[in-house]
């Protein structure tokens, strides 16, 4: 299944977005991927990058092509990386730059940034605001030797391909010379690339191949060679497994405490309980009976249950609906606990702190009841305080709507505090700024 016209123009525009000038950041070009397409999309749109990265032709700047490597990686970030279906693409860039391949096209200091990105343990926050024309313009060692045995080997683990794959070469062969005088214009590489990816048989998902041809096996000159037509011993005996279908006891024992958990909050005995099981068997978070519905009355009822099967759910595929949940559920001193707890001890979305802190604020300020509405301020300011104490949020993210939300409520001493942080914080920032660069 590939992509559609219309998506091949969308997933173009990302990728020419200000490319002549290079100065996007990766995380603006990562945040547009998101925007239009889901995780059932990467798989189509991660092919079709390959298709552009095979014919650079078709690219009309060479940021383009750093762009496509991010995205590639970020597609599949949450997974180990040998799991990643392009990851082989990555570890072509290592091998032998004598070699003939498109992908040794890259300059060194592609090379080094590619390398950071697949041997960290995530998309961190510096190389997300690099730009391509950043790396682009870095000065690296052009004889720089790279360890990749670790990466390699996850990769092999999960890719194996055989030898007469790997012999084939692609049909669809880009000019190796183009002349910049005639090269396609806009408009035109975009409708070749339509036909390369989105024609019923696309030429750009075949190859020429050897053929795989072995001699035929010789007969086995036995009286007995069919003798598996007619098994001689027509006698059998049916051996029972007395423990399949059998109902896992801990399993049993781990939903009725949840389904107690629920509930109401749980004795100290029972939460250790639960918990310790969780410890000695991370999948039987699976199990329990947990859904994203089921949610809020955990964190109302047992944050601390609710903090740590969220952290073993991390590389769950449900985890987001999950965060939307808590997201949108209704805020209380719990719900703060457990997204206090999650930012400390995981990198979340920075999308959905954000969100939560709007919603946060959103209540405060609409609710009637003075009292309530005293109390809750006071804990969505201390709540605030951690988060900027921590530096898990960027200040210049909120600034303007978090000082908005002090100065409304002012009379508070919470908020007050809060704003004199903010200040702080900023006059602290604009110090480091303005220093002399040496």
């Amino acid at each position: 299944m590939t992509l559609s016209p219309t998506e091949i123009s969308t997933l173009l525009s990302i990728l020419t977005e200000d490319a002549s000038s290079g100065s996007s950041s990766f995380e603006t070009l990562v945040n547009a991927l998101h925007h239009h397409f889901g995780p059932n999309d990467y798989l189509r749109v991660g092919t079709s990058m390959l298709v552009l990265l095979q014919n650079p032709d078709l690219l009309s700047h060479q940021y383009q092509r750093i762009s496509i490597y991010v995205l590639l990686f970020e597609m599949y970030r949450t997974q180990p990386f040998g799991k990643n279906p392009f990851a082989p693409v990555f570890l072509e860039i290592f091998k032998n730059p004598s070699s003939q391949s498109k992908i040794h096209m890259v300059s060194p200091a592609e090379k080094l940034f590619i390398y950071q990105l697949i041997t960290s343990t995530a998309f961190t926050k510096e190389l997300q605001k690099k730009t391509p024309k950043q790396v682009m313009a870095s000065d690296v060692n052009p004889n720089k030797v790279y360890d990749i045995s670790m990466v390699q080997s996850d990769i092999e683990k999960y890719h194996i391909s055989s030898e007469i794959s790997r012999s084939g070469i692609q049909n669809v062969i880009s000019d190796p010379d183009p002349d910049k005088s005639s090269s396609l214009d806009h408009h035109a590489a975009q409708e070749v690339i339509e036909q390369l990816i989105c024609s019923p048989n696309p030429p750009a998902e075949e190859s020429f191949q050897p053929p795989f041809v072995r001699l035929a096996p010789p007969l086995h000159e036995s009286e007995n060679e069919m003798i598996w037509l007619n098994p001689p011993n027509s006698h059998f005996k049916i051996e029972w497994d007395h423990v399949m279908c059998a109902e896992n006891t801990k399993e049993v024992e781990l939903r009725q405490l949840m389904s107690k958990a629920f509930k109401g909050p749980l004795t100290l005995t029972q939460q250790q309980q639960l918990l310790n099981e969780l410890d000695k068997d991370p999948k039987l978070v699976y199990h329990v009976g947990l859904s994203p519905v089921k949610l809020p009355d955990l964190v109302e009822n047992n944050p601390l249950v609710a903090i740590e099967v969220l952290l073993k759910m991390i590389q769950s595929t449900q985890i987001t609906e999950y965060y939307s949940v808590l997201v949108s559920m209704e805020m209380s001193l719990h719900s703060m606990e457990v997204v206090n707890r999650l930012t400390t001890a995981v990198e979340l979305p920075r999308e959905f702190i954000h969100l939560y802190i709007s919603n946060c604020i959103t209540k405060c300020e609409t609710i009637q009841d003075k009292y309530i509405q005293s109390r809750l301020v006071r804990l969505v300011c201390v709540f605030l305080q951690s988060l900027i104490r921590n530096k898990i949020i960027n200040i210049q993210d909120i600034l303007i709507e978090v000082q908005g939300f002090c100065l409304e409520f002012s009379s508070v001493r919470e908020a007050a505090a809060l704003f004199r942080l903010l200040r702080n914080v900023e006059s602290h920032e604009g110090d480091k700024s303005n220093q002399p660069k040496t």
